[in-house]
C-alpha cells in the first residue's frame, strides 16, 4: 500500500542516479529515466527531486522542471500501487472505453487522476494506446489489459485492492508502479519474457501471408552493406533525383525573385 510521507533521496538513489547519467553520451540526456527512478522512490517528481536531477545533470531547475510537466507519465502528487489508464481516445471510446471509464469511477468512488483512499488504484483515462485492435484497452501500470468491458475492469480492480495475482493479457504479472518505475529507469526486474509479447489479432496480417506465400521484397539497403554490385543503383538512382528536385527548386525560387524585384523596379 502506497505511504503518505515521502522517503528522502539516498546516497544509493543519487549512485543510481549517476550511473543513469554515465549511460550517455551528452549526460542530459539521462533525465527521463532518472525522473523515473525518482519515481521509483518517491512515488512522484518533487522539487528534491528536481533539484538532484539539476545538480547531476549541471542542468538549471527550470529545464528539469519544465521536462517533467511535459511529460504526463510524471507526476507531481503520490500515485496508488497501480496505476489504471482507460483509453478513452476515438476507437476506445466507441467500443466502450468511455463506458469503462464512467463505471470505474463510480465503483472506485474517484474522478480522473484521483486516488482511492487506501492507496492502491489511481484512475486516469489515456490517450491512444496503441493497441487499436484490442479495443477497448485499459493498461495497468503500463502493462495490457484488453478487449475490456464494464465489467471485467470493475472485476480487475477488484483483484488489485484484494491483492490477487493479476496478469497482463499481452505481458507479465502485474508489478506495482513504483517497481514499474524503477524498471523505466533501466533496473530490469527479469519478468521481460514473461506472457505473450503478441495477440492473434496482431498477427491476422502475418499469417494470411504465410498461407498465400506472401515474402517481402529483397532490400536493395541490405545488399548495400554486403558490399555487391548493385550496391544502390536505385540508392544513387533516389539520390540523384532529390539533388535535381532541389535544384529545380532552387532556380525557381530565385526567378521568381528576380521577376519580383524587377516588377518593384518598373512600379517605381
Amino acid at each position: 500500500m502506497s505511504s503518505t510521507t515521502t522517503p528522502p533521496i539516498t546516497e544509493q538513489t543519487r549512485a543510481e542516479l549517476r550511473e543513469i547519467a554515465a549511460r550517455y553520451p551528452e549526460k542530459r540526456s539521462g533525465l527521463l529515466p532518472m525522473l523515473h527512478l525518482l519515481q521509483s522512490v518517491q512515488g512522484k517528481v518533487t522539487p528534491e527531486a528536481i533539484e538532484t536531477c539539476a545538480e547531476i545533470l549541471e542542468l538549471s531547475a527550470a529545464d528539469v522542471n519544465g521536462v517533467a510537466t511535459f511529460y504526463t507519465m510524471y507526476k507531481r502528487h503520490a500515485v496508488g500501487d497501480y496505476h489504471v489508464g482507460v483509453c478513452t481516445n476515438t476507437l476506445c471510446a466507441v467500443m466502450g472505453g468511455d463506458a469503462i471509464f464512467s463505471r470505474l469511477k463510480d465503483h472506485l468512488g474517484v474522478g480522473n487522476d484521483e486516488t482511492t483512499e487506501d492507496g492502491r488504484i489511481t484512475l486516469e483515462h489515456v490517450e491512444c494506446n496503441a493497441a487499436c485492435d484490442y479495443a477497448p484497452v485499459v493498461m495497468v501500470n503500463w502493462e495490457f489489459m484488453d478487449n475490456m468491458t464494464p465489467q471485467s475492469a470493475t472485476e480487475l480492480v477488484d483483484d488489485l485492492r484484494a491483492g490477487k495475482e493479476v496478469r497482463s493479457t499481452r505481458g507479465p504479472r502485474v508489478s506495482t508502479w513504483r517497481e514499474v518505475e524503477r524498471v523505466l529507469a533501466g533496473f530490469p526486474d527479469g519478468r521481460a519474457d514473461e506472457g505473450p509479447s503478441a495477440g492473434p489479432a496482431s498477427l491476422v496480417g502475418l499469417e494470411i501471408a504465410r498461407d498465400r506465400g506472401w515474402t517481402a521484397p529483397e532490400a536493395h539497403a541490405a545488399r548495400a552493406v554486403e558490399g555487391g554490385p548493385e550496391q544502390g543503383s536505385a540508392g544513387r538512382a533516389v539520390d540523384e533525383a532529390d539533388t535535381s528536385r532541389a535544384e529545380s527548386e532552387t532556380v525557381e525560387q530565385s526567378d521568381a525573385a528576380t521577376e519580383s524585384g524587377a516588377e518593384k523596379r518598373e512600379a517605381k
